[in-house]
């Protein structure tokens, strides 16, 4: 029941390199420590983390590119149409159901990092843990403040995707416990508890750009500002946004790459990446970036709607995906087809950086009518895209990608907004929920041909946990 079921719970399945009865006994500051790391690696693109090759369950990679990118406006499955994993076509064309692989597998990659969340922050919290395992008191919040932080990062994905879902914050021991937690919490509550999760996390975390300078990509208190501030965003709490982002702002630890690539094939030393999953090559269990591999077999290419939506020499089209090679750069983290069929590239997955955010702000002005400094951020991510070194080794020609004009008209910097959005986060797992939350997904995808409906805007439970809590879940509407 649900992947925090108590016949996961009462079994010694692996969480992790972590054993459940590992964890209900005493605890060492080994076990504690893994239990963090291994709540990563749900955020990862390694290939079968939680199944063996279970593509109808959409289980091979965490799938969150499918709902988002191919879901959306800026991708298809794959270069040449075939009848490969029909699953994503249907996600692609909105002929899905609740069996569908898609909402299953982002399920259940959110639902484990949460189960070992709650067991590591079970520790954590316990008074006495310094006591038991010697742990010091800097690492043991170190830890809790990452472990709060991804808690509230997955619930994030869930409510997003799912609207009200269940809302587990401890370890589930029981038969009886496992059909109480079997039902959906309202979505607000699922809000809040992401919200407290961040400001419990916050002042556990050092005032550094890195929590640790020896394993950069682990949770910072840059990342929590910046949660904070998406939480606001999709809550539209648009003076919260603002105050974020200004936050993150004065603590002067990001800035614009001078190139735009920059985020996409360096690890840790760029200016722009404020939380991104670090892959590596050669590890046992593997860690590398298993959507090389997929590439390597067609997947993920761009739609006519997207490559036609750029502006005349915009550098991000091709930093993003060159066509006639065939390569999404940004997912391979390369500009000549390095990493692609690897399945073990260890390109990092960036999951939030700088430009991103500035453009929340400016989304935050716009709908508090402050159009000037809305236009103002907007032109701070162009002014960075037409001063690119393009990936031809060269600069776009003068007059690429002016800045916008002043405007006093709110539908006309709100499709200025839209368009730098989807140029400067395109294959960034941003589109479609852009859309969702527009309310304009319906107006834009229908436009293409594609069979959104309104009940689209919630992606299905998944009938196997419906299933699973004899019904004591319930769906969201027609499906």
């Amino acid at each position: 029941m649900l992947t925090t079921s108590c016949k996961k719970q009462l079994t010694s399945e692996s969480i992790g390199l972590l054993t459940q009865e590992q964890a209900n006994t005493t605890p060492t500051q080994t076990t504690v420590e893994t239990a963090v790391r291994s709540s990563y690696k749900m955020l990862a693109n390694t290939l079968n983390i939680l199944g063996e090759w279970d593509w109808a369950g959409g289980l091979v990679f965490q799938n969150d590119i499918v709902l988002s990118d191919i879901a959306s406006d800026d991708m298809e499955k794959k270069w040449v149409s075939d009848g490969d994993q029909p699953w994503m076509d249907e996600i692609n064309n909105f002929t899905f159901t609740a069996s569908n692989g898609g909402p299953n597998g982002l399920w259940k990659y959110n639902y484990e990092g949460i189960k070992r969340l709650n067991i590591a922050i079970g520790h954590l919290t316990n008074p006495s843990i310094e006591q038991i395992t010697g742990i010091s008191t800097a690492r043991k919040n170190q830890l809790l403040g990452e472990s709060y932080f991804l808690r509230a990062y997955y619930y994030f994905s869930l409510v997003i995707n799912f609207g009200d879902v269940p809302l587990i914050t401890k370890t589930v021991e029981s038969y009886q416990e496992a059909f109480d937690v079997a039902v959906r919490a309202p979505k607000e509550d699922v809000w809040n508890q992401i919200k407290t999760d961040l400001a419990a996390a916050k002042p556990l975390l050092p005032n550094t750009k890195y929590s640790s300078d020896t394993e950069r990509w682990r949770v910072s208190k840059g990342a929590v500002i910046a949660l904070q501030a998406k939480a606001a965003l999709y809550t539209q709490q648009w003076n919260d946004v603002i105050t974020y982002v200004k936050e993150l702002e004065d603590t002067h630890f990001y800035d614009l790459n001078t190139n735009y690539f920059s985020s996409f094939n360096t690890e840790f030393t760029d200016n722009e990446v404020i939380f991104a999953y670090d892959h590596t090559s050669n590890e046992i269990p593997r860690n590398g970036n298993g959507y090389c591999a997929v590439i390597g077999w067609g997947f993920f290419a761009p739609s006519t709607d997207f490559l036609n939506s750029f502006e005349p020499n915009d550098p991000r089209k091709l930093y993003t995906v060159n066509t006639v090679t065939q390569n999404p750069n940004k997912l391979l983290g390369s500009l000549d087809g390095t990493n692609k069929g690897n399945d073990d590239a260890p390109n990092n997955k960036i999951l939030i950086r700088y430009a991103d955010v500035l453009l929340w702000k400016a989304e935050a002005y716009l709908e508090t009518g402050d159009y000037a400094n809305a236009i103002a951020y907007i032109n701070k991510i162009r002014q960075r895209a037409r001063n690119t070194i393009t990936a031809e080794g060269n600069y776009a020609p003068a007059g690429t990608l002016p800045d916008r004009p002043s405007s006093t008209d709110k539908a006309t910097v709100k499709n200025w907004l839209i368009a730098e959005r989807r140029a400067e986060l395109g294959f960034e797992n941003h589109r479609f929920y852009d859309l969702r939350r527009w309310g304009i997904a319906k107006q834009v995808l229908n436009a293409l041909g594609k069979n959104f409906q309104d009940h689209h805007y919630l992606y299905p439970i998944p009938q196997s946990e419906i299933d699973a809590s004899a019904q004591t879940l319930k769906q969201n509407p027609k499906y």
